[in-house]
């Protein structure tokens, strides 16, 4: 039944994403096809998974435990701590911040959390800022 479930309120959103994607354009064209094909196809391709869900057989699902909720809703926070951190701490710091809080669910040592941490935010920054040049914040703070 969650099955279902899941898919009708995923449908829903997929519906509701292509009227707003459908309202995508441009002033100036920068590319042959405009803006609006990229997110039409993707959700047009999540709403088609969404009726294979609706339409095939369901599983017997159990619901995980307590503690495996609680940890999801710890992910959940941290993820909307990033967003909202992400200006003001900046990527790297923010990046390390999270991949440090996710390896400590998952069981890891504080040590190693942090390395990881340290290393994934450096390395991503450098990766997107410096070889593909994507301009990522540095943080307000340090400014």
């Amino acid at each position: 039944m969650s099955d279902k479930l899941f898919a009708v309120i995923w449908g829903l959103l997929c519906l509701i994403g292509l009227t707003i994607a459908w309202g995508i354009t441009s002033e100036y064209s920068y590319e042959p096809v405009g803006p609006r094909p990229f997110p039409l196809a993707i959700i047009g391709l999540m709403a088609v998974c969404a009726c294979l869900m609706l339409i095939r057989k369901p599983d017997d699902i159990r619901w995980p435990g307590k503690g495996v909720l609680v940890r999801l809703l710890q992910m959940m926070v941290m993820l909307m701590a990033y967003g909202w951190l992400f200006e003001t701490l900046g990527f790297p710091l923010s990046t390390a911040l999270l991949t440090l809080g996710i390896a400590m669910l998952f069981g890891a040592t504080w040590w190693a959390a942090a390395l990881s941490g340290v290393i994934s935010g450096v390395s991503l920054f450098y990766a997107f800022d410096r070889l593909l040049d994507v301009t990522l914040p540095l943080g307000s703070v340090f400014n």
